[in-house]
């Protein structure tokens, strides 16, 4: 597979690695859009969430479980932080497994444009 996450699960490409566990890896994102902007993917290649099964509904809650563990840790959970997935090119997706972006430190502002 040439999927660039899978990649940095394996250990292919390097990546600042902030979090994992036996599902889920997180690591900051090379080109933050916040003073925290954190990558968090599921180990299981998942390409988009329109791809999403039933059964793996637990995983997919163990991402926002994790944004919000690295939120309070990271000191900005109290006062606010975005959780962000795109899907497919029209979403904003560039890399086609999906991730949950986590981005805390600065306010945001709606619309995200």
């Amino acid at each position: 597979m040439d999927c660039l996450f899978c990649k940095i699960i394996n250990r292919e490409i390097p990546a600042d690695i902030v979090y994992e566990d036996d599902e889920v890896l997180a690591f900051n994102d090379i080109s933050p859009q916040a003073p925290t902007h954190v990558l968090i993917i599921p180990k299981q290649h998942i390409a988009t969430l329109n791809d999403i099964e039933e059964s793996q509904l637990a995983t997919i809650g163990r991402l926002q479980f994790v944004a919000a563990k690295l939120a309070r840790e990271r000191g900005f959970a109290e006062d606010g932080y975005r959780v962000v997935m795109n899907c497919n090119e029209d979403g904003g997706q560039t890399v086609y497994h999906i991730h949950m972006h986590l981005m805390g430190g600065r306010r945001f502002t709606w619309p995200a444009g």
